[in-house]
């Protein structure tokens, strides 16, 4: 079994709706069925005794489906939420493509190399058992070690919970919701809304106090004390017992609490300092607890007590702590329930100061405390207190949070009971935290656990919104990135900043901020993560999504333009026209409940899409008696078509019209596939919601010259004779464009052609089977990127189509594609025509401006 590319589908695919990873391997003979290898079963189970059931026969079993099921259950056994695998054969015999789920990408992929290793360790039937427990326990480590911790996972999944969608912006904590405009960031649990003064008050525990103080909240006395030989001389001036801590730590570094004499006090001064410039300040008697403030208001409060051991009698200190650290809610950092208890400087001071070492072994029932800070990262436990605080307590924690100006503040109180007002009990705050940690409150030892996370999303979104801009995808064989465009020019006249990606770049509110084939899922997620997109229109192509899948999870509108046979058949996979109707519905699949699937009546393949669509339908056609167009109409649903030289868009009774003459792209409806283009594009606006005065004056101001359209139909003239430039490339869009050049008067007809070699000889040779037929001069020229072709290997394929032609008296092969160009250019007289399919489009239109007179 050899795997020979592995790749992650990061968004919704050809195969899931969920993240996945996909690998093409190759089976022996033998390997394609486990019939003939009765041992390898029974011998896979005894390694791997913790996988599940095989559904299918031993006989439809290869070794490639085998894979699919070990690298899901070892996921599986990691802890990972996963459960869909897929395992098809492709045309090749032999070859197969295998499909395991994975919510972590480097889980997933260390799942499938453990799972290869393995099966390769039981056909070697070698005598040392194989690892799997420590596989197991491997994958469980990476998975705890890449995902989100608690907190911030718990903000994640409630954003989930209600539909908003997010991204994470890096491995750590830094997490992007919401689209364009609409978009807010956290980084842990803080929100991007906190300013950054804000933060650093925070920090600063001095500065807190005196604003804490300024505003009327309870705090202790004390201040910062740079040397050593001060800080016994500060703590007697605020007043024993004293609590040292760094002025700017965290996390409860460096901080030692209940300090009673100078020995204790030196020890504590070094500690803190390790973390900043230590702070000493009034011990206040009572608990810790830890009050949550979102907005401007109490969300959560939990008592923390210190970490501690209780004696049996025969245990000693050490082991003790040992014994609660074995508990699985505990871990060394935050993505367990509480951390571990650590026997450090600290803890010995305190033990000290009990009689203790870690060594004693405490007496039945004796409480022994190992550091008097209770902080959960230090190892403390949390109670749940939120339905005991009193209204007082809490209109000072908010006060403090405002104080601060913090949106998602920790507040940290000490003081006997948070049901009685903190000045009745000389409680106070003694901090407040920028980035709290939730875990307390999401998981608290005793108690039941608050909803923080949605707290903390419900003050980013206020109910109602879901953080989402209105989204369109296209796709199809043919006027993909015309029919974008229009869209997108449509919705810009709404007065949305649209951010648009196709085949020739990125563009933001109408600036290029990328160049090339931008029409896969990366450039939508940077589309989607820019600040000033308040709509996106995405060109769809097949490419991205068979490498990633979609850079969306879903969207408003979903248009297919039509399904045809020059897609790039043979590549990948997909060999039939029906390979790639499955592959394009993709984005079909994926419209928002309440949106619309934007389909082509008069393609069969397209007619089918309706079938999968998730949201509502809206069929176009020219025809308004196609038979799938008027059932919809008939059934009161929304339908596009022409009648009369008007586009018509239908909703049972009510109707909406465009004159074709005000839609400059269709010639006065001459151009039949710019009408289609044109029908989509309108189609899709209704889809959004746009007000129809906008639609109207979109499609009329729409038009598909060089600036607006670049390689997409653009007209010039030379010398009294039309010049068309376009970057069709496979056979539908030649017939297309024959038609439409029908629709235009020429006296001579020249075209100037060239083939890209990543198609099928076939599909090569039909371009120019179309054109023969319907032009009078053909020039043949080699692109300057032949994909993989040897030199004039193209050019002779196009040859060959031309064998036949009914009308081509001329035919020419120029070398480079400028200089065919320009050879057509200077044959061209008053009356003509010539058709030029460019290949460099933006050199090439450069060109062409430059030896043309100007845009017809």
């Amino acid at each position: 079994m050899e795997i020979s590319r592995i790749r992650a589908l990061r968004g919704p695919n050809l195969w899931t709706r969920q993240t996945a990873i996909e690998a093409i391997v190759h089976c022996t003979p033998e390997e394609r069925s486990l019939a003939g290898m009765p041992a390898f079963e029974p011998a896979l189970r005894a390694q791997f005794p913790q996988l599940g059931l095989w559904r299918h026969d031993r006989q439809e079993m290869s070794m490639a489906n085998v894979l699919k099921l070990v690298a899901l259950a070892l996921q599986a056994q990691a802890g990972c939420p996963v459960s869909f695998s897929r395992c098809t054969e492709t045309v090749e015999k032999g070859t197969y493509q295998v499909v395991v789920e994975y919510t972590e990408e480097p889980v997933g992929r260390e799942a499938f190399r453990q799972a290869e290793r393995l099966i390769a360790h039981v056909r070697a039937g070698h005598p040392k058992p194989f690892d799997v427990e420590t596989v197991i326990a491997g994958l469980r480590e990476l998975d705890e070690d890449v995902r989100l911790g608690p907190s911030t996972g718990s903000i994640v999944n409630a954003a989930v919970a209600r539909g908003i969608p997010f991204r994470r912006l890096t491995s750590g904590s830094l997490v992007q919701f919401g689209w364009g405009s609409k978009q807010r960031r956290i980084w842990a649990a803080e929100v991007d809304g906190t300013s950054a003064v804000s933060e650093t008050i925070a920090q600063d525990k001095d500065l807190t106090k005196t604003l804490l103080r300024a505003a009327g909240v309870p705090v202790p006395w004390g201040r910062p004390v740079e040397k050593a030989e001060d800080a016994w001389a500060v703590a007697l001036e605020v007043g024993l017992p004293v609590v040292v801590k760094p002025q700017d730590g965290n996390q409860g570094k460096g901080v030692t609490v209940n300090i009673v004499d100078r020995d204790h006090l030196e020890l504590a001064w070094r500690v803190a300092s390790e973390y900043g410039t230590p702070m000493i300040e009034k011990f206040l008697p009572g608990s810790d607890y830890r009050l949550l403030v979102v907005g401007e208001k109490l969300i959560a409060a939990a008592r923390r007590d210190p970490p501690q051991v209780i004696g049996d009698g025969v245990h000693t200190v050490a082991q003790l702590v040992e014994q609660v650290n074995a508990d699985p809610s505990r871990g060394d950092g935050h993505a367990t329930a509480l951390t571990r208890m650590r026997i450090d400087e600290i803890a010995l001071a305190r033990l000290k100061i009990q009689g203790h070492t870690p060594d004693t072994v405490p007496a039945k029932g004796e409480r022994v405390v190992l550091r008097n800070n209770a902080n959960l990262s230090t190892g403390g436990t949390a109670t749940d207190v939120t339905d005991d605080v009193h209204p007082e307590v809490a209109a000072r924690a908010v006060a403090a949070a405002r104080m601060i100006g913090l949106d998602v503040c920790g507040v940290d109180v000490v003081c006997e009971t948070v049901l009685r007002p903190l000045e009745e009990q000389s409680g106070g705050i003694v901090e407040v935290n920028a980035a709290p940690g939730l875990r307390m409150h999401l998981k608290p030892s005793f108690g039941k656990g608050r909803a923080v996370g949605e707290a903390i999303i419900d003050h980013l979104y206020p109910p109602g919104d879901n953080g989402r801009i209105p989204v369109v995808a296209v796709t199809g064989t043919n006027g993909k990135t015309t029919t974008a465009r229009m869209i997108a020019h449509i919705v810009a006249g709404s007065g949305l900043r649209v951010g648009m990606t196709n085949t020739d770049g990125v563009y933001v509110n109408g600036r290029q901020t990328d160049s090339g084939d931008c029409a896969g899922p990366r450039s939508s997620r940077n589309v989607l993560m820019h600040p000033e997109v308040d709509a996106a229109v995405f060109e769809t192509a097949r490419g991205g999504i068979l490498r990633e899948g979609l850079g969306f999870d879903r969207c408003q509108v979903a248009v297919v333009t039509n399904i045809g046979a020059g897609d790039h058949l043979g590549l990948n996979y997909i060999t039939t026209v029906e390979d790639i109707a499955v592959l394009k519905r993709v984005i079909v699949q994926n419209v928002a409940p309440g949106g619309y699937g934007v389909l082509n009546a008069a393609d069969p393949h397209c007619q089918r899409m309706a079938e999968v669509c998730t949201g509502q339908v809206i069929f176009f056609a020219v025809d308004a008696r196609n038979p799938v167009l008027a059932t919809h109409r008939e059934q009161g649903r929304r339908a596009v078509w022409v009648e009369d030289g008007h586009i018509v868009a239908g909703e049972g009774a009510q109707r909406h019209t465009v004159a074709l003459k005000d839609v400059p792209i269709t010639f006065g409806g001459r151009i039949g596939f710019q009408v289609e283009n044109a029908m989509a594009s309108l189609a899709a606006a209704w889809g959004l919601g746009l007000d129809w005065d906008v639609i109207r004056q979109g499609m009329a101001s729409f038009r598909t010259d060089v600036g607006n359209a670049p390689g997409r139909f653009n007209l010039m003239n030379h010398r009294g004779a039309t010049v068309i430039a376009d970057y069709g490339h496979n056979p539908d869009a030649m017939r297309a464009l024959v038609s439409a050049v029908d629709a235009i008067p020429g006296e001579r007809r020249m075209v100037v052609i060239s083939g890209a070699g990543d198609r099928r000889d076939e599909d090569i040779r039909e371009q120019t089977q179309i054109l023969g037929a319907a032009f009078d001069e053909v020039i043949l020229y080699e692109d300057a990127c032949q994909r993989g072709r040897s030199p004039g290997e193209v050019v002779g394929l196009l040859r060959e189509g031309l064998s036949g032609a009914s009308r081509t008296r001329r035919i020419d092969t120029i070398q480079g594609e400028f200089v065919a160009i320009d050879t057509a250019l200077d044959r061209l007289q008053k009356g003509d025509l010539c058709l030029i399919l460019i290949d460099q489009v933006e050199e090439a239109l450069a060109h062409l401006r430059q030896r043309c007179d100007g845009v017809a």
